[in-house]
């Protein structure tokens, strides 16, 4: 096992550009993964690391010791604490991090997805696709406005839902709407018919807004709009939210679970 110990070291220093910068990791296709939780997600994948790397406290860790045994075949190298620390953005070191490539998902067919226009906050980003991997989503597809989708904040809030999803980044949303066949369902507090009327149970995919201002107008003229029933005193749904009330509304749909007596759906 090799031991980096200065902060000077060219390798250590890529590792630091890689976990702040988009740009790097676009750059490089490669991220971190910080945490066993999410290490083990990316291996129950059928994935492999490039690099493990440790704190010195991680050697003792019988759930990292565990996961090492599952990875003779991949280098490790161990940080001195003070330089694992620049490497995670955790008040608790988590003692193991794994540099990955990202993965690179083929063009196909999508049955369940989900089009994120603008999404900008990591934790509503990581949540949405955490939603969309727990629904059965085949893919989610991000416009170029949203946020990074293998930033370390929105890893750790989609709690390894990247693994089961093909995600597609900084994609032309009007033009992968047009392309999929089935129906297109964009959210809108403008909207006069509800989520409950439609039916679900064929190819659907669901359009969601940036959390401050919607869909643009070029993308909600491609789809039927349909809002979520609030009878509480608020004005809107967090984004992240209204994406887990619609895909599991699908879900529902799609398993035959009626609710309060037979279900009867509008065809958009």
């Amino acid at each position: 096992m090799k031991l980096i110990q200065s902060r000077d070291n060219p390798f250590f220093k890529e590792l630091v550009k890689l976990s702040g910068s988009a740009r790097q990791r676009n750059k490089s296709d490669q991220t971190l993964l910080d945490g066993a939780h999410l290490l083990a997600a990316y291996l129950d994948s059928g994935n492999r690391p490039r690099h493990i790397l440790l704190s010195a406290a991680a050697l003792h860790g019988g759930e990292i010791a565990g996961l090492l045994e599952r990875l003779t075949d991949v280098p490790v190298t161990q940080l001195d604490d003070k330089l694992f620390a620049q490497l995670s953005e955790l008040k608790s070191l988590t003692g193991i991090i794994a540099l990955i490539d990202l993965p690179q998902p083929a063009v196909g067919q999508s049955r369940f997805a989900l089009l994120l226009e603008d999404i900008q906050d990591p934790g509503n980003l990581g949540s949405m696709l955490r939603s969309a991997a727990a629904a059965g989503c085949d893919a989610v597809f991000l416009s170029m406005g949203c946020a990074d989708a293998w930033s370390p904040k929105v890893l750790r809030a989609a709690m390894g839902g990247h693994f089961a999803l093909r995600i597609y980044e900084r994609q032309d949303l009007p033009g992968v709407a047009k392309a999929f066949t089935g129906t297109l369902l964009a959210t809108s507090l403008q909207a006069a018919r509800s989520l409950y009327e439609c039916d679900l149970r064929g190819n659907v995919a669901f359009l969601i807004g940036n959390e401050g201002t919607g869909l643009s107008d070029d993308v909600l003229s491609l789809a039927i709009q349909i809002t979520i029933p609030m009878p509480g005193n608020v004005e809107s749904l967090n984004a992240a939210a209204a994406t887990a009330i619609c895909l599991f509304e699908a879900v529902r749909q799609r398993a035959g679970i009626r609710l309060g007596g037979p279900a009867t759906y509008k065809t958009p």
